[in-house]
């Protein structure tokens, strides 16, 4: 998750925490997908047991918008007089990512990538982004142009293979992106998650390519 340290004045701590800590929560409910600038996520044990008892770690949908709207706040006043920094860009995308709003995300993500395109992290996000609203080819295709700017980069390639298998059930080419991962990376702290996933992939060897994938299990 990037670090969006500007708050408004009138963004509490309380308030501060709850988001933080169910960013996380979502993070390792979403499951499988590791920002673009991001080492994976932590255990949810760790995460569930920092949030203090009265902390309502499940905020609605509308409380977590109004939330990153806040948030957000400071940095949508500082893009009034800079609108062309990616930067600020892509951290005004980051906090409407981590509530689940993927369609504010993408806006603040393409216009950040159309003044810094060769952005790798930032183009990462955009793709798991559009994943998330259900288009794994939009998500392949920026994940692919991450790539063309940072070919071994470890996240593009761990959620690029978790795409090819899980939206276009592309056992082969999935594979083929962990291997590459793992080949590239040796030092990468999740590649006993990858091996796993290749191991779990290649249970499904036998269905047809743009089948849906049979969900993963925790």
């Amino acid at each position: 998750m990037s670090d969006n340290k500007s708050q408004a004045t009138t963004w509490t701590g309380v308030q501060a925490y709850t988001l933080a800590v169910v960013c996380l929560l979502l993070g390792v409910a979403g499951g499988w997908f590791i920002r673009g600038s991001q080492s994976p996520a932590a255990p949810a044990a760790n995460v569930e047991s920092a949030v203090p008892a009265n902390v309502n770690a499940q905020p609605t949908p509308e409380q977590m918008r109004k939330m990153a709207d806040t948030q957000a706040a400071p940095l949508l006043e500082q893009l009034k007089s800079n609108a062309n920094d990616p930067q600020l860009l892509g951290k005004i995308g980051n906090i409407y990512y981590d509530v689940q709003d993927y369609a504010t995300a993408i806006s603040y993500y393409l216009r950040a990538l159309n003044i810094q395109p060769a952005d790798a992290d930032v183009r990462t996000d955009l793709a798991t982004a559009y994943w998330y609203t259900g288009n794994p080819d939009s998500a392949i295709q920026e994940f692919n142009k991450a790539l063309s700017y940072a070919p071994n980069k470890a996240n593009t390639l761990f959620n690029l293979g978790v795409v090819q298998w899980q939206g276009k059930m592309d056992i082969k080419s999935a594979v083929a992106t962990w291997q590459k991962l793992l080949a590239t990376n040796p030092n990468y702290e999740n590649k006993d998650r990858v091996k796993q996933l290749i191991a779990e992939a290649e249970k499904h060897t036998n269905v047809k390519p743009g089948t849906a994938a049979k969900p993963l299990s925790n």
